[in-house]
This record gives structure tokens, C-alpha cells and sequence, in this order.
């Protein structure tokens, strides 16, 4: 009796909580102000990291920004400058734990308490599984994965004593879908998805609401980052379009950010597909998938 009426508890939270998405999508969102937010991005120097950077000049924010390529991050940092935001830049490898809770500490002397961080920095390399060298993976998970741990342990001890802040993590579609060729890209942005929403529960149970996470779901970006992309079985998306969600989803406190907005439809609809659909990848990028082979058969 004790389960079945568990049970019932069960379906009607579940309803409830339904109803209540449904007509949330039917009232405008309010959106907050970031005027005079101390904002941390990671991989600041070029793409997507310097238009976010340019995206939060607009809104009054200090910046601290944070990248291993110093003349990039110069460059990123004289365009936010221009748009009126007030820049810190810091010289950073987001592979050594160390030298990034250095830099923390020297960031909070500097401007102060980081509010919104921004944990853009990230590698990918493709190929065949057995390609990929030792080093690369295991730079892969030191950046896409382990970096994430090492910022937020040291900006969020002072976020929760204020119970305000904001954590983004920017991770991929494919960290919910499988992509052959890319095995280490994917299981790290996989491992950053449930970091994410592992983050964003324990912070709910500890009665921190104060503090919000987004996290950034976009296709491949369309900016010769990686070269040699599955186009026709995954649509690329504009970096122009994903900051502009990025910065929608930030004012509006959502916890997940797909781009496009359709892609979170697609990895519910290939979670009740069967197992075989994703053979079809051969069938739509045959050429993609030959190229890869060759790869293959070379690293052997």
C-alpha cells in the first residue's frame, strides 16, 4: 500500500509539473540585469568565447578574461573595451589545476568576486579512436572537463555566501548524442552535461537559489574550429545565433540552451528510436565516414 501510494504521489507531481511548463511557455519571461556583474569567460581569445565577451560588454559588466593565447585575448579584450567594458586579461593553461586557482586568487584582488563564469575553454580532436594520441585525450578531459571543476571550486565558495551567481557551461549537443569519429570530444562534453545538471541539483537541495546555471547546447558552430564536420546528418549553427540564445538563456535563467531550438526535440525523439537508426549514419555521410575509414586503417 506504502508503494502504491508512493506511486500515485509520483504521477501527480509529475502532472502537476506538466501543466505548469505548459502554461509557463504561454507568459513572457522576465529578464534580469547583469549591469555591474563581474563575468569570467574561459577560452576568451577567438570564437565563440570573444563574441561572448563583446555580447557582455553591452550590458555594463567588469570582465576578466581568461585564455593561453595572449595576443588573442589582447585583441578580444581592446574590442570589449571599445563597447565601454571595463577588462581584466590573464594568460591561462585551463590544463593546470594549479595555475588556475592561482589565477582566481590573483582575479579576486584584482576586480573582485566573480558573479557569472563562463566556462567556455575547450579542444576538440576527431578521428578514428585508436588515432588519437595519449596527450590529446587526456588534454581533451584536462580542459572540456577537468577545468570546469578547478574554476568552479574556487569562485563558488563566495557565490553561495552571497547566495547570488551564475555558473554556464558550455558544453555541445554531443553531449547528448553519439558521434562516431569524435569518441573523447563527446564523452567529455557527455561528462560536462551531467556536471551541469549534478551542479544545478545539489545547489537546489542546498537552498541556494540564488545562484543559477545555464548550460549551452549548440550543434557544431560553424567556425572553422573543426574542419571536417558530418554537415548533412548535423546542422551547424552561426556563432552570431548561439551567443544570442547564450545571452537569452543567461537573462532568463534557463538551465538548458539548445541551439537550434529543435535539437532538444531531436535527442528525445533518437532516445525512443531504435537501435539500428544510428547505423544511418553511413547511409547519409558516406563520404565523411570513408574518409575516417582510411584514418583507420593507416593508424593500424
Amino acid at each position: 500500500m506504502h508503494l502504491l501510494l508512493q506511486g500515485v504521489m509520483i504521477v501527480f507531481i509529475v502532472l502537476y509539473y506538466y501543466v505548469e511548463a505548459l502554461v509557463k511557455l504561454f507568459i513572457p519571461k522576465k529578464k534580469k540585469s547583469l549591469s555591474g556583474e563581474i563575468v569570467l569567460i574561459t577560452g576568451a581569445a577567438h570564437g565563440l568565447g570573444r563574441e561572448i565577451a563583446c555580447a557582455f560588454s553591452k550590458h555594463q559588466c567588469k570582465l576578466a578574461l581568461w585564455d593561453i593565447n595572449k595576443h588573442g585575448i589582447e585583441e578580444t579584450a581592446e574590442e570589449c573595451r571599445k563597447l565601454g567594458a571595463a577588462v581584466h586579461t590573464y594568460v591561462v593553461d585551463c590544463r593546470k589545476r594549479e595555475e588556475i586557482y592561482r589565477t582566481a586568487d590573483k582575479v579576486k584582488k584584482d576586480i573582485g568576486d566573480i558573479s557569472i563564469l563562463i566556462n567556455n575553454a575547450g579542444v576538440i580532436t576527431t578521428g578514428c579512436f585508436l588515432s588519437v594520441t595519449d596527450e590529446q585525450i587526456q588534454s581533451m578531459f584536462d580542459i572540456n572537463v577537468l577545468a570546469h571543476y578547478w574554476t568552479v571550486k574556487a569562485f563558488l565558495p563566495a557565490m553561495m555566501e552571497r547566495n547570488h551567481g551564475h555558473i554556464v557551461t558550455v558544453a555541445s549537443l554531443a553531449g547528448f548524442v553519439a558521434v562516431p569519429f569524435m569518441v573523447t570530444y563527446v564523452s567529455s562534453k557527455h561528462g560536462i552535461v551531467g556536471f551541469h545538471q549534478s551542479l544545478t541539483e545539489e545547489l537546489f537541495l542546498l537552498g541556494k537559489d540564488g545562484i543559477k546555471t545555464s548550460c549551452l547546447c549548440p550543434s557544431f558552430i560553424n567556425n572553422g574550429f573543426v574542419k571536417n564536420l558530418p554537415k548533412k546528418a548535423v546542422p551547424t549553427v552561426e556563432t552570431e545565433d548561439v551567443v544570442n540564445k547564450l545571452m537569452e538563456g543567461i537573462l532568463t535563467n534557463q538551465k538548458t540552451i539548445f541551439v537550434p531550438q529543435l535539437a532538444k526535440l531531436f535527442t528525445i525523439i533518437l532516445r525512443l528510436l531504435p537501435e539500428r537508426v544510428y547505423n544511418s549514419w553511413e547511409i547519409i555521410e558516406r563520404d565523411w565516414i570513408d574518409s575516417y575509414r582510411n584514418q583507420c586503417q593507416r593508424s593500424k
